[in-house]
């Protein structure tokens, strides 16, 4: 049961990060704008708030609940603000 869910969860996630693929990352929006210190701080603090947002409605609408909720949610928050783009080194 376990890993039903687990599989079901890995699905999803995949599918919230190719609907964040399609627009830049709250990262990638930073840097375009060439947001640096406070400013940059309070727009990516703003981005994820709102891609949260989005990932709970998206979540809610494909009735996911508990673990596969969480994890579904935590992914597509964090591709859509672009952690890994932002763990990378220069």
């Amino acid at each position: 049961m376990f890993a039903k869910s687990l599989i079901t969860a890995t699905v999803f996630a995949l599918a919230a990060s190719a609907a964040f693929a399609e627009g830049p990352t709250c990262q990638a929006q930073s840097a375009e704008k060439k947001l640096a210190g406070a400013a940059k701080n309070s727009f990516l603090k703003k981005c994820e708030k709102d891609a949260a947002a989005v990932c709970e409605a998206n979540a809610a609408e494909k009735k996911l609940a508990g673990a596969a909720k969480n994890s579904f949610t935590k992914k597509c928050v964090k591709d859509a603000v672009g952690m890994a783009e932002a763990k990378k080194p220069a």
